[in-house]
């Protein structure tokens, strides 16, 4: 009977120590995966702000400006690309829409954003742009990778189209949550003016080969990431344009009109429904990469220790010398 359980002891034995590194190293990047039928949505506000007036071409200072960032997955799209990559590909279409206090559209810039839903490395396929122009990103953008590294990573700017380190500036705690910190500081750059502009008769070409005049750009980022999902808890921004030279900035000191100038941070409604979020995301991850393999290779080492334990007692009895007969004694 004791054979028979140290054999049964022997095959769950067997069987959590190789599940274990089973769940670690296949089951975990099969399933820590970003859907690709996602769709987010944060809302972040700068109060006050600058912006600039177009009616008297003067900057202003406002209460509040909005800004309502949209992610929203694009499954056809990311069908067609996964057949060609061989791999799990996302497609967001993002959208950052500004708007005044009045409720009136400051601008809006889309972006088409592809990359590995496991890693969040770039997959560069037909469609990848930021308002209308294709790009080629290297680098991260909205999310950094599951299991964040203490070390500097590219980001992708979608502002200047460009890609440079975003820092570790080292570890936080923000509310209750053990953080990595990371900053970035994106030095006047010379960018492209939206597409889409808030007043009529103005756009891109009108502006820099009619009026001479072209658009500027700095901004310091900074974002709380959860180094377990790669998620930012937190964002924030200090970014500023400018509109120089030309028709358009003649009047202004040194040629240099401020056209926005806010430090943008999230609403705290949206601040505290995404620690939420990555809090319980945190755990399914723990949970499949660290918890679970854990939990089964001690598990493994508990059992073949109780198997070993019962088969060796089943040999020290089967070893022992048979009990003496019993003498008879006579009346």
């Amino acid at each position: 009977m004791r054979r028979r359980a140290s054999l049964v002891l022997l095959s769950l034995a067997v069987f959590c120590t190789a599940l274990a590194p089973l769940l670690r190293w296949w089951m975990f990047p099969a399933f820590a995966k970003i859907p690709a039928g996602q769709y987010q949505e944060v809302v972040l506000e700068a109060k006050p702000a600058t912006l600039l007036d177009y009616g008297t071409l003067q900057p202003r200072e406002i209460p509040k400006i909005t800004i309502v960032q949209t992610l929203k997955g694009n499954v056809e799209r990311s069908r067609e690309i996964e057949a060609d990559a061989g791999r799990d590909v996302v497609v967001w279409d993002a959208l950052s829409y500004v708007v005044g206090p009045d409720g009136k559209m400051v601008s809006q810039v889309p972006e088409r954003y592809i990359f590995d839903a496991h890693t969040q490395d770039p997959v560069h396929a037909t469609g990848e742009m930021v308002d209308g122009d294709p790009v080629r990103r290297t680098g991260i953008e909205f999310k950094w990778p599951f299991f964040t590294e203490p070390r500097d990573y590219l980001y992708f700017d979608a502002q200047t189209r460009t890609s440079a380190p975003i820092h570790y500036v080292g570890p936080r705690t923000f509310r209750g949550m053990e953080v990595y910190y990371f900053e970035q500081t994106v030095p006047w750059t010379k960018v492209p003016f939206p597409k889409t502009m808030p007043v009529k008769g103005f756009d891109p070409a009108t502006i820099e080969k009619g009026f001479g005049t072209t658009r500027w750009y700095t901004t310091k980022r900074m974002f709380w990431v959860d180094p377990v999902t790669g998620a930012p808890v937190n964002g924030e921004e200090i970014h500023t344009e400018e509109l120089r030279g030309g028709t358009l900035a003649a009047n202004a000191p040194g040629q240099r009109l401020v056209m926005f100038d806010a430090h943008v941070k999230m609403r705290e409604d949206y601040l505290r429904h995404t620690l939420d979020l990555v809090a319980a995301n945190r755990t399914k991850i723990l949970v499949l990469h660290t918890y679970a393999p854990l939990g089964l290779a001690v598990t493994g080492v508990v059992l073949l220790g109780l198997s070993l334990w019962l088969e060796a007692r089943s040999r020290r009895r089967a070893g022992d010398p048979p009990a003496p007969a019993p003498v008879p004694v006579s009346a």
